[in-house]
């Protein structure tokens, strides 16, 4: 058998040779590979999701922005028709005018009545004086008729001049008296108006405060996720309109299996791939380790008291914080699926 001959009788053997040599090559990272990494493609991009609720109801009467449209806190969302509301406002602040009005003149009548008290009290004073005046005569005039120095007549008519100043006193002090509770009656009345003026204001502060509602500002920085309004919609208090997406902060969320969370520890390194971006490898950092598995914290967590349990591997959600996020956020959208590696040697 020529050389060229034998040559070709052992090429398979070499091919075969090669592969099986590729292959243990393989193998053998491969292996060392899987014992010193923990590796999940249960993994997303996720962010916080601000929804932007109505907090006035009425038909929308323009929308100022676009689905995924960037847009800067306080900027305007949407606005809706507020004409029954300022006309509520405008019947609220005349109701504040009116209250005003009436406080000022139960002002002027109170200081009317204060005036008329201090002439009652000059009079009751007068009538104190010319009583006392009296009691001293009619005392004089009784020791007087006792030495017969005055005949009792005299001392009847002086009697009936006492008499006389004891009724002008009395009704003196009572015209008083009933002018008196008459001030207390007005100052109460007039504390209760400017009460109500105060509910009043602060009904027109509250619905001036309602009135800001119908223009909807941008709650935080962001791009419009899923917009659901439009024009000539009327919407409800409440009612969700759209969804802000935080585009400022993004972290992975990695469901490891419950076999593999004993490896893993909050500090250690990731290695992250999207699946949008295959060739580009991103760097994160453990931060937090879930205290349940998805499952029990789901809406329904499953009952395993029951006769049909079938054991299944739970999964453990990890927070993965992304090194250098500022240089590749331009990649990042919450929801893109991923593969994340921990090593974990």
């Amino acid at each position: 058998m020529s050389k060229t001959e034998k040559a070709k009788s052992n090429l398979p053997k070499i091919i075969l040779g090669v592969v099986l040599l590729v292959a243990a090559i393989y193998g053998f990272n491969k292996y060392r590979y899987v014992s010193t990494h923990e590796d999940t493609d249960n993994a997303q991009i996720e962010t916080y999701f601000v929804p932007v609720l109505s907090r006035a109801s009425g038909y929308v009467k323009s929308v100022h922005i676009n689905d995924f449209e960037e847009v800067k806190k306080g900027d305007t969302l949407l606005v809706i028709d507020d004409t029954e509301a300022q006309l509520a406002l405008e019947e609220m602040k005349a109701d504040v005018e009116q209250a005003k009005i009436e406080i000022e003149n139960a002002k002027a009548n109170l200081s009317n009545l204060e005036k008329g008290l201090i002439a009652q009290k000059s009079q009751v004073t007068a009538a104190q004086v010319g009583a006392s005046k009296f009691e001293r005569d009619f005392t004089t005039y009784s020791t007087l008729e006792k030495n017969k120095a005055i005949t009792h007549q005299q001392l009847l008519e002086i009697k009936d001049q006492k008499d006389l100043a004891d009724v002008k006193l009395t009704g003196a002090k009572a015209e008083y008296a009933s002018t008196e509770s008459k001030k207390a009656i007005l100052t109460s009345l007039l504390r209760k108006a400017e009460n109500a003026l105060k509910l009043k204001e602060i009904k027109v502060k509250q619905q001036e405060l309602k009135l800001s509602y119908f223009v909807v500002l941008a709650p935080e920085n962001g791009k419009i996720g899923k917009k659901s309004v439009e024009p000539g919609q009327f919407i409800q208090v409440s009612q969700p309109l759209m969804t802000i997406v935080d585009d400022s902060q993004y972290w992975v969320v990695a469901n490891f299996k419950e076999t593999q969370v004993g490896k893993l520890q909050v500090g250690q390194s990731a290695e992250i791939v999207l699946d949008a971006y295959p060739n580009d490898k991103i760097e994160g950092t453990i931060v937090s380790i879930s205290e349940s598995t998805g499952a029990k914290a789901s809406l329904l967590p499953p009952d395993n008291a029951s006769g049909n349990f079938v054991k299944v591997a739970q999964r453990v959600p990890v927070k993965i914080a992304i090194k250098d996020l500022a240089k590749v956020k331009s990649m990042l959208r919450a929801g893109l699926s991923l593969e994340v590696s921990i090593p974990v040697k």
